[in-house]
């Protein structure tokens, strides 16, 4: 099952193929997968490098930001050196290095109305690190149009959330799993949340979720275990509590 696999490949996903949920038709799995992360800041950083490092063969970033110096705090994918340069092209700076058989797509735009279907078609799946309701809704959206499944996550302060759509599909009950809009039925008013740089936030904390949300993309791609699909993982890491809250269809 792995004789695909280069010499050096072999070496580097040892951890993986000796592992019988993954081994090598799992680890085929994800060097044939095309992983879309909408946002290379807090969450997208550290979902980037673990995918990368997992050996995930093609990876898509969009982002339209540059590298500021309150970036360092917690988007780690980025460097002091990089200060000023898109976030697209120090993420696939810092992707070559952890990873060499990773090939990089870089869009230096954001998710729009215009580009959504465009940008999300042919993915394997979809992670959503943006740090607006605009973009979730809206990514939420065009993955269900196009049948990507997306994980979408959030923080705040010392608090994050993470949950799986694959809206078209049905579950064990029979009735079709749940969408984003069943979870948040009406979208905040502008304003109403704090941004990260009004509010605060602990950079660990996108750390922790960022690989969740990593995680569960290599878990979707190799269809191990059970992913977080009509369940909201809730994070509270100022009382280090983890809560798992159930949810369906609306009506």
């Amino acid at each position: 099952m792995t004789s695909a696999f280069t010499e050096p490949e072999l070496e580097r996903y040892a951890r993986h193929l000796v592992l019988p949920e993954i081994g090598g038709p799992g680890q085929q799995k994800l060097k044939q997968a095309r992983v879309l992360v909408v946002g290379a800041g807090g969450l997208g950083a550290p979902s980037l490098q673990y995918l990368a490092a997992a050996g995930v063969g093609q990876l898509t970033i969009v982002d339209d930001d540059v590298v500021s110096l309150s970036n360092l705090q917690r988007q780690v994918i980025h460097t002091t050196e990089r200060i000023d340069v898109a976030k697209v092209d120090s993420a696939a700076e810092a992707i070559e290095a952890i990873n060499p058989h990773v090939t990089v797509t870089t869009r230096k735009t954001r998710l729009t109305e215009d580009n959504a279907a465009e940008l999300i078609a042919d993915h394997t799946v979809a992670l959503d690190g943006s740090d607006n309701f605009d973009t979730r809704f809206l990514m939420a959206d065009a993955c269900a149009e196009a049948r990507v499944p997306l994980v979408t996550a959030a923080v705040s302060r010392f608090d994050g959330s993470i949950t799986t759509l694959r809206p078209w599909e049905t579950g064990d009950s029979g009735s079709l799993n749940p969408g984003y809009r069943d979870l948040f039925p009406d979208q905040p008013p502008p304003g109403l949340m704090p941004s990260c740089a009004e509010a605060g936030i602990m950079g660990a904390v996108t750390g922790i979720l960022g690989t969740l949300q990593a995680l569960e993309a290599i878990k979707q791609i190799t269809g191990t275990g059970e992913c977080l699909v009509g369940r909201l993982l809730m994070v509270d890491c100022m009382n280090m509590r983890f809560e798992t809250l159930a949810y369906g269809r609306a009506g």
